[in-house]
């Protein structure tokens, strides 16, 4: 979207720019259509400085979502949160996430970008290491592939590009029943812009951290903590 490529000109990004991002995508698109009714989902990755250090900071209002993979530790844990009918149910433990794979209304988002309401995206912020890789996919992707094949198929691809053509052709061999999109980000790409940007970091907004030294096991717990706690504030972050 042009909008949010707009921040490729920022070393580093606060959550106030994006937050700006999502007004104006949403008012453009409100101008578009006009009295038709319409949207999409969105889910990003920036660069954010906090006391100097960089920090991955998450974006996403729908159903697309934002993985974290570490090759170090070789770790995966789902960052983002869906924004959906099937998302709620599992919360209040009315269905299992096994049974929301099926479930008739897995489609059914509550929030996006579009042209009734104005968009409340979530975010997270989660100290860059060494190894670390971002997965970006669209529900076409997460709809024919399993968190275990995920991992699976990003442990055995050399390099974040090889990663993100092999799932979608996993995922068109599954069904490919729904438009399959993946960007896949290395924590290489931040060392640049984090040391020239060191020295103009400010506080950024609370926003649920995970701390960096986890087991696959306490990073599941962490995000899980997290996005309790995100569900108990106010959506968005706005000034």
């Amino acid at each position: 979207m042009d909008e949010f490529s707009a921040l490729c000109q920022y070393t580093e990004v606060v959550p106030e720019l994006i937050d700006a991002c999502f007004r104006r995508a949403s008012t453009r698109i409100k101008e578009t259509l006009r009295d038709g009714v319409g949207g999409t989902t969105v889910c990003g990755v920036a660069l954010a400085l906090q006391d100097g250090a960089p920090y991955w900071l998450v974006f996403n209002i729908g159903d697309s979502r934002a993985y974290r993979y570490n090759s170090v530790r070789g770790s995966m844990a789902q960052i983002s949160v869906d924004h959906s009918v099937v998302q709620e149910l599992m919360d209040a433990g009315i269905v299992t996430p096994q049974d929301a794979a099926q479930h008739a209304e897995r489609h059914v988002i509550t929030r996006a970008l579009e042209t009734v309401t104005d968009p409340e995206p979530d975010y997270w912020m989660i100290p860059v290491e060494g190894g670390d890789q971002i997965l970006l996919c669209s529900d076409g992707l997460t709809d024919e592939l399993t968190d275990s094949d995920i991992l699976d198929i990003w442990m055995n691809s050399d390099g974040p590009q090889a990663t993100a053509l092999a799932l979608v052709h996993s995922a068109l061999e599954a069904g490919g029943r729904d438009n399959i999109t993946t960007v896949v980000v290395t924590s290489d790409v931040v060392g640049y812009a984090a040391n020239t940007a060191a020295q103009r970091t400010a506080p950024l907004l609370a926003i649920p951290q995970l701390e960096p030294d986890l087991d696959p096991v306490q990073d599941s717990a962490v995000l899980a903590n997290a996005r309790a706690a995100e569900r108990t504030r106010p959506r968005n972050v706005r000034s």
